[in-house]
């Protein structure tokens, strides 16, 4: 079949795009990590090209899943429907760029969101739960899986379907589960309708599945060689999916016939009704791909995306684990050596090439290039220089960047995640998600904990995945070492940084509310479980002089020492 080309690229986002809507022929419609949806025209000149129409803004986290409003009275120009990590589903009106509903009611992320044909709007949430809204009041709500569902799949004919992070896709007629397809190794991320046979599924598994819709699996696509976010079909048949390995893949009767690089990971793929395809990509700009030679894009802006690819393929190359990017030019051997048998590794072009210094003669002897030996070939990825097993790319939501978390197979899963808890400044009650996370994403679902360890907290082994928690507690009576505590108990080591910050936040918390309860009362603090107004600038009384300053009055200070000491049962 022909291949596919780059015909227009999208710029205006300011952060990676994570949604992408078909909005019939009005335009596409795009959200972001920046916060906004973007309304995309064609251009009134170029016949391939987009202009932005309008920018949406409203929610106050990163947007993702989107839904498309055909134009009715109500919406002479269509609407769009968009969730959002801050737990909110938006209706806007288009024409006026506006929200026109605010659904309010999911306790975590939206994941997914489908329009029925009465108008109603279905949403799907890490909170475990699909809601029905009408007229923005949520008129169904049901538990749809056990853990985080990550997509919901509405089609024409009525079938309504769910997919999960318990790697399972669940079929449903009203709030009753008619059957669940299983057969995904992780999460099902995305799913999408294959015309005339079923509907397909995109996992962490690195996979993409084809499913008749009575469960019966028909094709299985394997190419991707990490998390595949996105998948959709084209009514010729062709499929299209996207890919945290920085490729879009095109697929034919079960076979990749082109695979796409991107200079960044892939959220999102979609095919326009021409067979074109739309790709929302981490760099924030959105590129539309075209077999059709009339809609090629001009050579130059092909020239450039050709160099941009090359430079960060380029910049994520390694040889004998030295980054390419990071080794010096040839320029470097005009410098004479320090001593005969200096070894300098130079970039030659796309290859390292290692010379001597040749104190004799005085100038540099060629080695020949540098390649990895065979303990460089095995499998494994970098961070900061150092090879791991894994590297893992966590998204930890709220408009935050990309987090890495490297582990090798031979590690403690409890102690890397401790320690990357604490790098990160993460609550530790994300622990066990993140020791979960760790062995299903490496593949060790049959992980045996060390019997000697104790957990800290609770005295108890470790939790072993597929095990009751009952299990796992010994019945005789536990000892706690810190558990309760009556007078003081000192850390001679502590995240002070991340204890400071929380202490912060919640004084800040503390104070709105206060203020809250007590309006016009001005700054408010706690002193022995009794709530005292504070003065700006003045110390209070009998309380060791303490006081506020600077203009937002957010620190407080005291002359000489000050310990905060504070038992696990005391009050603040």
């Amino acid at each position: 079949m022909a291949q596919y080309h780059l015909s227009a690229q999208l710029r205006g986002h300011e952060d990676d795009v994570r949604g992408i809507c078909i909005c019939g022929d009005a335009g596409i419609a795009t959200s972001s990590r920046d916060r906004t949806v973007r309304f995309w025209t064609k251009h009134p000149e170029k016949k391939h090209g987009y202009v932005l129409s309008k920018t949406l803004v409203g929610h106050s986290s990163f947007v993702g899943p989107l839904a498309w409003i055909p134009p009715s009275d109500r919406f002479p120009e269509g609407g769009l429907v968009s969730g959002g990590m801050d737990t909110l589903v938006l209706l806007w009106d288009l024409h006026r760029g506006e929200v026109v509903e605010t659904m309010k009611g999911h306790t975590s992320q939206v994941t997914g969101l489908a329009v029925d044909t009465n108008g109603d709007i279905i949403s799907s949430s890490m909170d475990c739960t699909l809601r029905r809204w009408r007229n923005g009041n949520a008129v169904e709500i049901w538990e749809a899986h056990k853990v985080a569902l990550q997509t919901v799949l509405k089609l024409p004919s009525g079938e309504l379907f769910t997919g999960s992070s318990d790697s399972t896709i669940k079929l449903w007629k009203g709030r009753t589960c008619l059957h669940t397809f299983s057969g995904h190794a992780d999460t099902v991320r995305c799913l999408a309708q294959m015309p005339g046979l079923g509907i397909l599924s995109a996992s962490h598994d690195g996979t993409i599945k084809m499913w008749a819709l009575t469960g019966q699996p028909l094709l299985e696509m394997i190419g991707h060689t990490s998390l595949v976010y996105s998948v959709d079909a084209h009514s010729s048949g062709v499929i299209a999916s996207g890919s945290e390995d920085r490729s879009v893949k095109i697929w034919k009767d079960g076979i990749c016939v082109q695979s796409i690089e991107h200079p960044g990971c892939i959220w999102g793929a979609k095919f326009l009704d021409n067979g074109d395809i739309v790709t929302a990509c981490s760099d924030g700009i959105v590129r539309i791909w075209t077999t059709d030679n009339n809609r090629f894009c001009r050579d130059e802006e092909l020239a450039a995306f050709t160099d941009l690819i090359s430079q960060y393929t380029l910049s994520r190359k390694t040889v004998g684990e030295l980054k390419l990017m990071d080794l010096p030019g040839v320029e470097a051997l005009q410098v004479p050596g320090n001593s005969d048998g200096q070894t300098l590794i130079v970039r030659e072009g796309d290859n390292g090439v290692a010379y001597s210094w040749n104190s004799k003669e005085l100038k540099w002897d060629k080695i020949g290039e540098v390649v990895d030996g065979p303990g460089d070939a095995a499998p494994g990825q970098f961070l900061d220089g150092v090879r791991y097993d894994f590297v893992f790319n966590v998204d930890i939501g709220d408009g935050e960047p990309m987090r890495k978390l490297p582990y090798n197979q031979s590690d403690d899963p409890y102690v890397v995640a401790d320690k990357w808890l604490l790098k990160e400044n993460l609550p530790l009650t994300y622990r066990q998600q993140v020791v979960e996370f760790i062995l299903q994403s490496s593949g060790q679902n049959n992980f045996i904990p060390d019997p000697s360890f104790q957990d800290p907290y609770t005295g108890s082994n470790a939790y072993v995945p597929g095990q009751s928690a009952s299990s796992t507690v010994s019945a005789s009576k536990q000892t706690f070492k810190h558990i309760p505590k009556n007078g003081m108990l000192i850390f001679e080591t502590a995240q002070f940084e991340g204890i400071l910050k929380k202490l912060s936040e919640f004084n800040a918390t503390l104070s709105s509310n206060l203020e809250d309860r007590f309006p016009g009362r001005g700054d408010m603090m706690i002193v022995e479980n009794t709530i005292v107004p504070v003065q700006p600038n003045r110390p209070t009384t009998d309380h060791d002089e303490f006081h506020r300053e600077g203009p937002d009055h957010d620190e407080f200070h005291r002359e000489g020492p000050v310990k905060f000491v504070f038992g696990l049962g005391d009050h603040f």
